[in-house]
């Protein structure tokens, strides 16, 4: 004869397996994950060595992140083939939100530039925010006789052979600003490809180069230091960290803009809750008021955004870059 348990045994039964079965699916959910994120260290991949203005950010950012989820944030140094290297080993890793790489304007320039890539900026990456946003600067030997920039145009294009400029390496910003300066002034310079900012500027000081574009925070220090003089900023609109330094567009070259940018990548296919949590807590961060003092003492801007609008802006960014690449010849292969 067969044991038939009760009935109450038996909807008592079905509710707890019920109850299990909910707590698995609901575990098992974005929501959930994205709720229970992060319950492990964070990898953020920052492409470039150590000390540079990138690492400088990304280890800013990553302290506050730490402190406001929990989790450690862990910096990877990974430089290497134009910040290639970092970029294409988080493209390649787990969708998951513990891997992500620290962006800058160079990957936005690296599609035109590189014969080929392992890895599409558009494609291959989620959209988190912009981190920072600031200008370049003008910088040049206190003996040129330029001091502003209609008197650097007037005096390339007087010069037989052109003006020769120094960059911190081909493709990077430092050298396609001033391909696009070149371009829109319908003057001709000469590039002089270094490895890094700090040699470039140390032959800009010396007269062996004319001039360069260089970030704030490495070339201010020897403007303040009168071994260099400033002639302009490269973004729409004057830099708090120098006032009363005109910008390009502003002092003979309309319509001209080009900053340093650096934000955040997640790999494609990272669950959306997860990077609207990113996204909320780097708005938190971005806007607290000792980050923004501290990024505005080194020349870059915190600049959050929405993922959707700062993947508007690479988009924009690639497509503006490839226009001043073709125009400029540069090619890596």
């Amino acid at each position: 004869m067969m044991n038939i348990p009760p009935l109450s045994r038996l909807t008592s039964r079905r509710h707890w397996i019920g109850l299990a079965c909910a707590a698995l699916c609901a575990a098992g959910s974005p929501l959930a994950f994205a709720q229970d994120y992060p319950n492990k260290p964070v990898k953020l991949v920052v492409p470039y060595p150590p000390g540079g203005p990138t690492d400088i950010v990304a280890r800013a950012v990553a302290q506050k992140l730490q402190e406001r989820l929990g989790q450690p944030f862990v910096i990877d140094n990974k430089p290497g083939a134009g910040a290639n290297l970092g970029a294409e080993a988080v493209a390649r890793s787990a969708p998951d939100g513990y891997t992500l790489v620290v962006a800058t304007t160079a990957h936005a320039i690296n599609p035109a530039l590189f014969a080929k890539l392992n890895y599409s900026l558009t494609k291959d990456f989620a959209p988190i925010s912009q981190l920072t946003g600031g200008p370049l600067v003008i910088v040049a030997s206190p003996a040129l006789p330029a001091n502003n920039v209609a008197e650097l145009i007037a005096l390339a294009k007087s010069k037989s052979g052109g003006l020769n400029y120094g960059s911190s390496g081909n493709g990077q910003s430092t050298h396609l600003s001033a391909e696009l300066f070149s371009a829109m002034a319908g003057i001709k310079m000469n590039h002089v490809p270094y490895k890094g900012s700090a040699p470039a500027l140390t032959d800009v000081m010396g007269g062996q180069v004319d001039l360069m574009f260089d970030t704030m925070l490495s070339s201010m220090p020897h403007v303040k230091g009168g071994k260099l003089k400033a002639l302009a900023v490269t973004s729409a609109q004057r830099s708090a960290v120098a006032p009363d330094l005109p910008t390009v567009a502003e002092s003979g070259l309309p319509g001209y803009e080009a900053i340093a940018w650096n934000g955040l990548l997640a790999p494609a296919g990272t669950p959306r809750e997860v990077i609207a949590r990113l996204s909320t807590e780097l708005k938190a961060v971005l806007e607290s008021p000792d980050i923004r003092q501290r990024f505005d003492a080194q020349g870059f801007g915190a600049a959050w955004s929405a993922p959707a609008a700062y993947g508007a802006f690479l988009q924009a960014e690639v497509d503006k870059w490839a226009r001043v690449v073709k125009t400029s010849g540069a090619k890596i292969d």
